[in-house]
């Protein structure tokens, strides 16, 4: 299952109030690169099940490109979203606890 793929066309989990574009279009699976957490450096990403779906607006956010909140709250909304993200997936039936 291609996780990156799955992302597309579906409604951004991010949805952080004001920043997002609520346009499927553009949306992709996001990730947050927390060094502390997965131990990686740069230009590494963590696996793609810790991943969000998240249009291009909100994923300019959780990435820093444009930022309007305080940053802890990105990283919590951003972790909502992962949550929300592997719900949809596990009713889906394509990912398995």
């Amino acid at each position: 299952m291609n996780l990156r793929k799955e992302a597309k066309g579906r409604p951004c989990m991010i949805n952080i109030p004001g920043i997002c574009n609520n346009n499927p279009d553009t949306v992709v699976l996001c990730h947050l690169n927390n060094k502390r957490l997965f131990g990686i450096g740069i230009g590494q990403k963590v696996p793609d099940i810790f991943g969000a779906w998240g249009c291009s607006a909100c994923h300019d956010a959780v990435d820093g490109r444009s930022r309007i909140l305080p940053e802890y709250d990105y990283t919590m909304v951003f972790y909502e979203a992962v949550f929300r993200t592997q719900k949809v997936l596990l009713d889906e039936g394509k990912i398995k606890i």
